[in-house]
């Protein structure tokens, strides 16, 4: 079990959703907060709830290398060394994957995948210098399946599973733990988003009202995981075995699947 009392952790993505609420959980456990995203006036809202002298803002893309680095450069100057990096910015969108050209596909990854590893790969090599830290990057539930219509996104969440996965056996030992974090379906901007980039409505994706799960019990998740670290994090056991026998059984998923899909389209 680790203490977590006056410990920085930068968090990408931190305006909104599952970010925001983590930010916050974390300066309740004590943690000092690095707050990054690109839209300045959300993050002071962010900020003003947790407290000038337990937070800072930067505001930044994870498309940029020199934003990642200004951010893990800032948040060490203002908070101290960091002790924890969560990568959290991404985005999906509803598309055929043979619909969705070569550049929206590679600005999807370097949101996704690339945005995480500039901010976990450079706080990684300091916190191999001390001995000390933990990276976590928010991935998804859909990064064990891939999802019709949202291949992408399927496909950069699941980069982000096996590099953490990798990171995380290479790391044993030295002190650094590495996790990934597979919320299921979460009320946050995450679906008016991808709606925007599909045109304007989903018609296959998200979980009804009542098995949507909200941004608290996520961040409430990955503050159980800062304190007493794992590999993976989930929030839903009945989803996380569902998509374990997904693998043992790829001929009665795609049926299910396909009947799924068909009814969501008509």
């Amino acid at each position: 079990m680790h203490t977590l009392s006056d410990q920085p952790i930068l968090i990408s993505g931190a305006s909104s959703g599952i970010g925001a609420a983590t930010a916050i959980k974390c300066a309740q456990a004590g943690m000092k907060v690095a707050l990054m995203a690109r839209r300045e006036d959300k993050l002071q809202a962010i900020a003003e709830k947790i407290g000038a002298d337990r937070c800072c803002v930067i505001v930044g893309s994870v498309d940029s290398d020199e934003d990642c680095e200004r951010a893990i450069e800032e948040s060490q100057t203002k908070l101290g060394p960091l002790y924890a990096v969560l990568a959290n910015a991404g985005y999906g969108q509803e598309i055929a994957c043979h619909q969705m050209s070569i550049e929206d596909i590679r600005a999807m990854f370097e949101t996704n995948f690339y945005g995480s590893l500039r901010l976990v790969l450079p706080a990684i090599e300091q916190f191999k210098e001390r001995k000390q830290g933990h990276v976590l990057m928010v991935a998804s539930c859909l990064s064990k399946i891939g999802l019709p219509y949202y291949g992408a996104y399927c496909a950069s969440k699941a980069a982000q599973d096996y590099f953490c996965r990798g990171m995380r056996l290479e790391l044993k030992g030295q002190g650094i733990h590495v996790s990934s974090v597979h919320p299921v379906g979460t009320k946050t901007e995450f679906f008016d988003e991808a709606a925007k980039r599909s045109g304007g409505s989903l018609k296959r994706a998200g979980s009804s009202e009542r098995f949507m799960q909200t941004p608290d019990r996520v961040a409430n998740a990955i503050v159980r995981c800062l304190k007493k670290p794992k590999g993976e994090v989930w929030t839903s056991l009945p989803v996380r075995l569902a998509l374990s026998a997904t693998v043992a059984m790829p001929s009665l998923t795609d049926w299910g699947l396909t009947k799924v899909m068909r009814k969501r389209d008509t």
